[in-house]
C-alpha cells in the first residue's frame, strides 16, 4: 500500500490523513465541489473532485469515487465512517479493481447490514440477544402470537436500518398490526428494503459497545465504551470505558464480541453494540457497526493506541500485530461532539464562516477536527464541527477537565451545541451514572440550553 484514496470529508478525512502520512502513505481526498478547499484538502497530497455537493452525487457515488481513485494511482481506499463505509456493493468494486479495501470483507459487512440476520448471527456466536423474533417477519405471518411471548413494550426494526433508524415503538397489541404496516412502508422507501422484526424494548437502558480488531482469523477487543448521552438516537456524548459495569457483564460482551468476529472472518475495526439494563445487570445485542466509529478516539486515548494505523496495518499486511496480552487501559476519557446547530431552531444546522474559533489545550485534551478559523460550514452534509476529547486518571478527574475544556472553546460565525454539551456534563445523572439512552430527550430542560 502506497498510495490512499479516502472517500470522505471533514474530521475523520483529517483523522486518516495524518495517520496514513506517519506510515510514509501518500494521500488523495476524494472531494465534493465545495469541499476542494476544505482543510482536509489543504492537508491531503492530492484532491480529486468527483462531484458536486449533494452528497449522493458525489461521496455516495461509487462509481465517481474509484473512477478517481484509479485516475489518482491510488492502490487503496479508506472510506472513513458513514457514506460509503458499509456498503458491501462499493467494497466488492474497490476489490474487483485490485484496489486494498480498508475494512472487513463485503461479506462480512452485508451480514452485519442485515439487523435481522446479525442478530441470528450473533445468537449463534452467544452473544445476549433480547427476546425477539427468529430473522424477519414473514408477511403472511400472525404476528400476534409472538409478540405476545416476547411481551410489550416491544419494538418494530426495520432489518435493512441500523444507527438508531427504522425503528417504531409499539406499547399495546391493538397498535401492532398497523404499526407493522407502517414501518414495512418506511424501511422499503428508506433502505429499499421491507424486512422488519420484533424485539423486546428496554427502558432506560444504557447504550455500551465493544470495539472490536480483527486479521480475518485471529480477533481482539479493545475495550468498551458507553454511548448513552444521546439526542434523537445520535451520540453526543461518549465515554470509555462504560462506567458502573459489573465485571461479569463486562467480560461477558468483551469475550462474545470476540467469538462474532471469529465466527464472521472479520478483519480490521468493528463495533459490537449492546442495550444493558442496570435493574437487571444484563447485555444484549443491538447491532455490529463495520467500520472505524466517530468515537473511536475514547478507546484510542485509554489504551494509548492509534486504532487507524491499526486498521491500515491490518489492510496493507494482511495481519494483526497486536495480541490481547498487548492491550492494556489506564485512565477515563470523555468524547463531545461539537455541531453547528442552532438550539433555538429545534437543533437545526447552522452554517456559516467561522470568524473564530479557539481550542483548548492542556494535558490530556485533544480536538479532532476538519475545520480552521475561515473555513465555510456548509449546509450540505454533516453538523459535526470537531470533537473534543479528554482524558485524566479517573472518572470524576475526567469529568471536572472536560468542563475546564469545554469552558475553554470560543467559536464565532455559527451557533453550536456547546451550551448543551457543558450542560449535559454537570447534571447529576451523568455524574452518578443513573442517566439512560433517553435521558436528554426525556429532561425538558437539557434541550432549551441556548448557544
Amino acid at each position: 500500500m502506497d498510495r490512499l484514496l479516502i472517500a470522505n470529508r471533514g474530521e475523520i478525512a483529517v483523522r486518516v490523513i495524518r495517520a496514513a502520512r506517519e506510515l510514509g502513505l501518500e494521500t488523495v481526498l476524494a472531494a465534493s465541489e465545495p469541499d476542494a478547499d476544505s482543510y482536509a484538502a489543504s492537508l491531503a497530497d492530492d484532491v480529486r473532485v468527483v462531484g458536486p455537493a449533494p452528497a449522493a452525487k458525489s461521496y455516495l457515488d461509487g462509481a465517481a469515487v474509484l473512477r478517481a481513485a484509479e485516475d489518482a494511482g491510488c492502490d487503496a481506499v479508506h472510506p472513513g465512517y458513514g457514506f460509503l463505509s458499509e456498503n458491501p456493493r462499493f467494497a466488492r468494486s474497490v476489490l474487483d479493481a485490485g484496489l486494498t479495501w480498508v475494512g472487513p470483507s463485503p461479506d462480512a459487512i452485508e451480514l452485519m447490514g442485515n439487523k435481522s440476520r446479525a442478530r441470528q448471527a450473533a445468537r449463534e456466536a452467544g452473544v445476549p440477544t433480547l427476546p425477539g423474533s427468529d430473522g424477519a417477519l414473514a408477511p403472511d405471518v400472525d404476528p400476534l402470537p409472538l409478540a405476545r411471548e416476547i411481551g410489550y413494550p416491544l419494538v418494530v426494526k426495520a432489518s435493512a436500518g441500523g444507527g438508531g433508524r427504522g425503528i417504531r415503538l409499539v406499547t399495546q397489541e391493538e397498535d401492532l398490526v398497523r404499526t407493522l404496516d407502517v414501518a414495512r412502508a418506511e424501511a422499503q422507501a428508506a433502505f429499499g428494503d421491507p424486512a422488519v422484526y420484533l424485539e423486546q424494548f428496554v427502558s432506560r437502558a444504557r447504550h455500551v459497545e465493544v470495539q472490536i480488531l480483527g486479521d480475518g482469523e485471529r480477533v481482539i477487543h479493545l475495550g468498551d465504551r458507553d454511548c448513552s448521552l444521546q439526542r434523537r438516537q445520535q451520540k453526543i456524548i461518549e465515554e470509555a470505558p462504560a462506567p458502573l459495569l459489573p465485571d461479569a457483564v463486562r467480560d461477558t460482551i468483551r469475550a462474545s464480541s470476540i467469538e462474532l468476529g471469529r465466527q464472521c472472518g472479520y478483519s480490521g475495526l468493528g463495533t459490537v453494540e449492546f442495550l444493558y439494563d442496570p435493574d437487571r445487570e444484563q447485555a444484549a445485542f443491538i447491532e455490529m457497526n463495520t467500520r472505524l466509529q466517530v468515537e473511536h478516539p475514547v478507546t484510542e486515548m485509554v489504551t494509548g493506541l492509534d486504532l487507524v494505523r491499526e486498521q491500515l496495518l491490518v489492510a496493507s499486511t494482511g495481519r494483526l500485530r497486536l495480541s490481547q496480552d498487548d492491550i492494556t487501559f489506564r485512565g477515563h476519557a470523555f468524547e463531545f461532539r461539537i455541531n453547528a446547530e442552532d438550539p433555538s431552531q429545534g437543533f437545526l444546522p447552522s452554517p456559516g464562516t467561522l470568524a473564530r474559533l479557539d481550542w483548548p489545550g492542556g494535558p490530556g485534551v485533544r480536538i479532532d477536527s476538519g475545520v480552521v478559523a475561515g473555513s465555510a460550514v456548509a449546509p450540505f452534509y454533516d453538523s459535526l464541527l470537531a470533537k473534543l476529547v479528554v482524558w485524566d486518571e479517573t472518572r470524576t478527574d475526567a469529568v471536572r477537565r472536560s468542563a475546564r475544556a469545554l469552558g475553554e472553546v470560543r467559536i464565532e460565525g455559527v451557533r453550536t451545541t456547546l451550551p448543551l454539551l457543558s450542560t449535559v456534563l454537570h447534571r447529576p445523572e451523568v455524574r452518578d451514572v443513573t442517566h439512560h439512552s433517553k435521558f436528554i430527550e426525556s429532561t425538558p430542560d437539557l434541550l432549551g440550553a441556548d448557544a
